[in-house]
């Protein structure tokens, strides 16, 4: 059990840096952003992944709960060791950019754009975490059928990178894209040290991007054990 944790907090520590520090180097442009997203996953996949599986994502771990691969003990263990991945992550990335505003934390900045708003209201939360439920829900889905058969072992974790290149592609202009609580919290509570953010507009965020990822992932869970093949069950 130690291996996997200690192989959970480095694959997430390796997300955050390479996916983060993309985003930030490159001013959250949408395709090497979303491309850096898919690659650190193909790392975290094929090395530390063999270990515990490669979640990196307390989502993807509540799906493998939900389908029966980790216990519930399991669970909470995982996501403590995926929080402090991330968090020394963040870290990384604040000491590489000289500054705590260099963690790529997400933001809801667009949906009030987009739906007219002037603020962060009721109904641009709603819309966030609504876009993160989507997001998520097609990522895990995709995560439980690469996994769902050891034969894909060679190839999946090729198409989960691929899954979540896409779902950055489409989350980018939305909340900047989460799918992951760890990830989030890591950027926004750093994010809290700068003194020009607003801690209102963080915290709201928090809302979407983490009680988003587990509705998804958990929607996903259960559809796929009713979609799933018979011989899998």
């Amino acid at each position: 059990m130690f291996k996997k944790l200690v192989a959970e907090f480095f694959a997430t520590f390796i997300l955050v840096v390479v996916g983060c520090g993309v985003a930030i180097g490159t001013g959250a442009a949408i395709v090497p952003t979303a491309a850096a997203f898919g690659v650190s996953i193909v790392i975290l996949a094929y090395t530390v992944g063999q270990v515990s599986g490669g979640h990196a994502n307390p989502a993807v771990s509540l799906a493998m709960a939900i389908r029966g691969d980790i216990t519930w003990k399991e669970f909470f263990a995982y996501c403590g060791a995926q929080v402090c991945g991330a968090l020394v992550g963040s870290g990384v990335l604040a000491l590489m950019f000289f500054t705590v505003k260099a963690t790529g934390n997400n933001s809801l900045d667009n949906i009030v754009y987009y739906a007219g708003a002037t603020d962060y209201t009721f109904g641009v939360v709603m819309l966030g975490l609504f876009a993160e439920v989507v997001l998520t829900f097609l990522f895990v889905l995709a995560v439980l059928g690469a996994t769902s058969k050891k034969e894909h072992g060679h190839v999946a974790g090729i198409i989960i990178g691929l899954a979540l290149f896409g779902v950055h592609l489409l989350g980018i202009p939305l909340t900047g894209t989460s799918v992951n609580p760890a990830r989030a919290l890591s950027a926004i509570i750093f994010r809290l040290f700068d003194s020009s953010a607003n801690a209102g507009h963080l915290a709201l965020t928090l809302i979407a991007v983490i009680i988003g990822p587990f509705i998804g992932a958990a929607l996903a869970a259960y559809l796929w054990k009713k979609i799933q093949p018979k011989e899998e069950k």
